[in-house]
């Protein structure tokens, strides 16, 4: 018998990505109002044994969710790009994409370094020394969440991120996938993304502390070479505690995690529902075929 497999998404553009056990479904609000959808199956390599094999299919995920948040977010970009103009150059959105990683090595590594660094003559031990380096980057992390959730399409694109979230699980609750069933659902879910992210900076707070004071470049170099070490583990401790959930001590342990949650996501309206559930029937329906 087959493991129950977890369905789960990603908010794009106007839209959702929704994964499934052998592919993947887009649904999209376009320019006209209509809802454009299409699915496609999960390459091999993403639903073989590799995908069963602890730690490694922590890794596998991150890459492939990388490649398929990419690759699904540009096609989104292109159908909300047919409101304007002139259609979106994918140039110019690799060109965003490096930017924006560049960006983020240099707000979530780099800058709580820095600080750390000027701060290091006044600190003697090399544990408290690495702790403060991961309290500042978690801090940054926050602030950054907090800051982004101002601008207006980011709202939208947290909206359809609680629209998922809304949509799973009501799906897993075996309640319809209909608007007015799934509107009463949580925004908030144990195998989110954001919660992801919150257990990989706690993690590496961990980890990091006990690694001693090396030159600023040596420090950036281990924790680049480590976090996908260290994401892997969270993988694994995020299934585990979401197939716990409804025990109320990992509940509790969880609710940072969903605490985050409300600065990532927003309450969705019923054209957001209608396309999370479009994308979640999409998908269902291509896994049955």
């Amino acid at each position: 018998m087959a493991a129950k497999f977890h369905y789960g998404g990603q908010a794009l553009i106007e839209g959702v990505m929704m994964r499934g056990r052998k592919h993947i479904a887009v649904a999209l609000r376009a320019p006209d109002g209509g809802i454009v959808t299409f699915t496609e199956p999960v390459g091999a390599i993403y639903r073989g044994r590799l995908r069963r094999m602890p730690f490694v299919r922590g890794i596998l995920v991150l890459w492939e969710s990388l490649i398929l948040g990419v690759r699904t977010l540009f096609y989104s970009a292109e159908v909300a790009s047919s409101r304007e103009t002139e259609r979106l150059n994918p140039a110019w959105l690799w060109f965003s994409l490096a930017l924006g990683v560049i960006l983020a090595l240099g707000l979530f590594l780099v800058l709580p370094l820095l600080v750390v660094w000027a701060l290091d003559p006044f600190i003697s031990s090399s544990i408290v020394s690495n702790t403060v380096d991961g309290v500042v980057r978690l801090a940054i992390f926050i602030a950054y969440l907090w800051v982004i959730a101002f601008i207006p399409d980011v709202r939208r694109l947290f909206a359809y991120h609680g629209a998922e979230h809304k949509t799973v699980n009501a799906y897993e609750q075996g309640a319809a996938l209909e608007v007015d069933q799934v509107r009463g659902y949580s925004t908030a879910h144990a195998r989110c993304g954001t919660a992801f992210i919150l257990i990989v900076f706690v993690l590496a707070i961990v980890v990091f502390a006990f690694l001693g004071r090396p030159p600023l470049w040596l420090r950036l170099l281990e924790r680049i070479a480590l976090f996908p070490v260290i994401a892997a583990f969270s993988y694994e401790l995020m299934r585990l505690s979401a197939g716990h959930v409804k025990n109320i001590a990992v509940r509790t342990l969880l609710t940072p995690c969903f605490l985050l949650q409300a600065l990532t996501t927003r309450q969705p309206d019923d054209g957001q529902l209608e396309v999370a559930i479009s994308a979640l029937k999409g998908v269902l329906d291509a896994d049955a075929e």
